[in-house]
This record gives structure tokens, sequence and C-alpha cells, in this order.
């Protein structure tokens, strides 16, 4: 069906522009949310769309529809958008290349999946929760299976499918006065998602904070847990934008060849990674996927870019032109980041440090300088080795890229959070201002 209606836009539109792209998006998705333990959403939906890109005298236009009779209209206003913007060589479409296949990214159960099956899954996390003595004050659940094909002028059709499942659970304790929360999530291209393992880990993690004691303000050895590594990790992730290191928005400009982490690490952009969450034959401009090396041995090896901020520039493009849907054209965005550590430390090994599971305020660092002032959240003591004390109250503060020189991956499961594919994380000498 899809291949069909880009062949329909591809007859309304190649004769009246100089190049084109069009992009044909559909995807059917559950999605179920509570608010405490009862279901307060539920929404079971099948959306379809056209996006068209073209270039003509050299200027960019886009537009695009769900309405599926609309397509001859749609390529008329992607032509006529075109007299809005200025003329720009460095717009063009992607070539033919080899495509790699990819493996791990549909899981056929979504077919089969209903609603009911749906709430039936998410009710047992929420029971199993309160069971474990929890109080439940949110938990959600997704599954959507998506399929889009991208078409050019130059003779590029690729075509990309997959699926996603992901649930996630807020929960909070009160016992003798004294008050916890704790949140997690799960992620999977397959319909394997441990819903009763979730729900004993967030509620393990309320207890153990309930008991909270103070921390002295002090330099310790800080080990950021999945969702506290991420948050930070994220203003480090912008710097290597190709867009932000062409306007001077990156620390890092001018610093490749140069070590700027921790030489037992190296980080990939990698869309090929079987079952990865972000894993695609191509881009959403029909670059095909490769992977990048954005550092090699801690040293910075890439940036990353779509086709129009790489011709800026003079290099190629790094396959890194994504796009959410039909609706919104390509921006630079990555897929599947590993970080890789030549070795790891084990938790014994920390004398004395602290370790957070997430981080409040993270999206408050300075996007270019890189300094951050968070508040650790469901915190806990370590002390020869061992998880002690929860933790009152503590501010973490200190500067991403400073922190990269350093930092240490812990033997731990690795797990994809976002696109970070990663272990916990350990970072020495971190300042840790304590509050009553």
């Amino acid at each position: 069906m899809i291949y069909e209606l880009a062949q329909q836009a591809k007859k309304e539109v190649e004769n009246i522009c100089d190049a084109y792209e069009i992009y044909v998006d559909e995807s059917k998705s559950i999605e179920l949310d509570s608010r405490k333990e009862e279901l307060n959403f539920a929404k079971e939906e099948i959306e379809k769309g056209i996006g068209i890109r073209v270039i003509k005298d050299h200027k960019i236009g886009f537009a695009f529809t769900s309405n599926l009779d609309k397509i001859s209209e749609t390529a008329l206003q992607a032509v006529e958008n075109t007299k809005l913007n200025k003329v720009d060589e460095n717009y063009e479409f992607s070539q033919i290349e080899k495509v790699n296949d990819v493996k791990g990214v549909y899981d056929k159960k979504f077919d089969e999946l209903s609603l009911d099956e749906s709430v039936e899954l998410l009710k047992n996390v929420i029971n199993l929760a309160i069971d474990s003595g929890c109080d439940v004050t949110g938990s959600g659940f997704s599954a959507s299976a998506g399929r889009s094909l991208i078409l050019n002028s130059n003779g590029v059709s690729i075509e990309n499918e997959g699926t996603g499942f992901g649930i996630g659970l807020s929960v909070t304790i009160q016992k003798e006065g004294k008050i916890a929360t704790a949140y997690n999530s799960t992620s999977s291209r397959f319909y394997d998602l441990d819903g009763d393992k979730l729900a004993k880990e967030v509620c393990d993690l309320a207890k153990s904070s309930l008991d909270t004691k103070p921390i002295e303000t002090d330099d310790y050895d800080v080990v950021l847990d999945y969702y506290a590594a991420t948050g930070l990790l994220q203003t480090f992730l912008n710097a290597f934008d190709g867009e932000n290191v062409r306007r001077g928005r990156s620390i890092l400009k001018d610093k490749v060849g140069e070590q700027i982490a921790n030489p037992t690490l190296s980080i990939i952009d990698n869309p090929l990674l079987e079952k990865g969450m972000y894993t695609c034959k191509c881009d959403g401009e029909g670059s095909v996927s490769k992977k990048t090396d954005l550092i090699k041995d801690g040293v910075l090896d890439s940036f990353i870019y779509d086709i129009y901020t790489a011709n800026k520039v003079g290099t190629e493009t790094t396959s890194n032109g994504y796009r959410g849907s039909y609706l919104t054209t390509p921006m630079i965005s990555t897929s599947n980041l590993e970080f890789e550590f030549g070795e790891k430390r084990e938790l014994s090994e920390i004398d004395k440090g602290v370790l957070t599971t997430s981080v409040l305020g993270a999206h408050t660092a300075n996007p270019i300088s890189g300094d951050f002032s968070v508040e650790a959240s469901n915190a806990f003591k370590i002390e020869n080795g061992e998880l002690t004390d929860p933790i009152n109250k503590a501010m973490i503060s200190g500067n991403i890229f400073e922190i990269m020189k350093k930092v240490e991956g812990l033997n731990t499961e690795i797990k994809q959070y976002g696109p970070f594919i990663i272990p916990k994380l350990l970072v020495h000498d971190l300042r840790v201002v304590g509050q009553n």
C-alpha cells in the first residue's frame, strides 16, 4: 500500500520540480496510562500519511497530508512552498547506495496484540506493585508498529519497518511518617518485557529509599545509574550535532583528533545494531545506515551530519538525518549510541562514594559549557564497596566535558535507555553538596 502511494505521489510531482523526495509512513499503536492504580487513558490508533520535499530553482519546499485523496494538492503545495525560501544550493537528496540488512527490529506478536491483552499486562504490573506494599502513582504501556518508505528522484527506494514496546511505573511508599518515591521503565523491540521484574525493582528502590540520612559535603566517587547517566549525557551529546558545531555552539569544535574522553572509552553511533531501538536501513532522508565512530579510544573522531549540514561544511553525511513521521522534515539526531569501555570497575573497589539512581534538573545544564548542578534522586552512600544508607538530599555539580575525561564503566548489565546503550557509569571526585 505505501509503495502504491509513493508511486502516485511520484507521478504528481516528478514533472513540476527539479528534484523530489517522497516519504510515506504508516503506524499502528496502543497506548495506556493509569492515574494511581486506575486506568484512565487507553488509545488504539492507526495513522498514515505522506510528506513531500521538492527542490526547484535551488529552493526547498515541503508539504504533508494524512488525507490520501489529496496527494496531488500536497505535491503542488510543496512546490508552491519553495517560493517562501531562499536559494540554497546545499539542499540535495540522497543517492543510491548498497542497503545493509538489519535484524531484530520487528516482532510479529504485535500483529496479534489486542487492547485487552495490553490492559491485562499493565494491570498485572500495577497489582504486583500494590502487593509489594507500594502505592502506584502512575504507570503506562505502549506498543507500536511502523512502516515507512522513502523514494526520491535519484532512484532511492528504501523501506523500513519496526516494532517497539515499553512499560513505565512510578510508585510511592509511606512508613512511620516517612515517604519515598521511585520510577523506572523498560523498553524493547520485542514483546518480551518483564513487568514482574520492573514492579519488584521499582518497589524495592522505593522501600530502600525510606530511612534517609544526611551526607557531608565533599568530593566523592559517584556512580550514575542508567537514568542519571542519560540525563547528563544528553548535554554531552548535543556537542556532536554538526549544526551546533557549524554555528559555533559546540565546545568540541576544532577538537577532532584530540583526547576528549577516558582512553578506555569508545562511543559508536550504530543504526545497524541488532535489536537496537533506533536500528534502521536508512535515515529519514534515505541515506543508507552506517556506523560512525564519535569517540575512538578517548579521541574525538567525528560529528554527526545530515545531507544539508554536511554540504554546508564540505563533508559527507553520516546518515543522521532522522524524522519522527511524515509530518516533519529530517533533523540531525543519533541512532543507537554504544558506550564501549576497554576495562570496567567493580562497585567493591569504591571506598567512599555515592550512587544516584536519577537526577533532577539535568535539562538546566549549560548546553555549551557543560556545567551542571543537579539534585540526586534515590541516592545511596557507598562505603567500603557496599551500598549503605539512602541519602536525604544532595546536589551534584560538575562539568560534563570534564567528567567524560575520567568516566569509567562499572561492571554491570548493559541497557538501552533512549539512544544510550551503557553500563552504570563511575565518575571520580565529583562535588556532592549535602543538605539536611
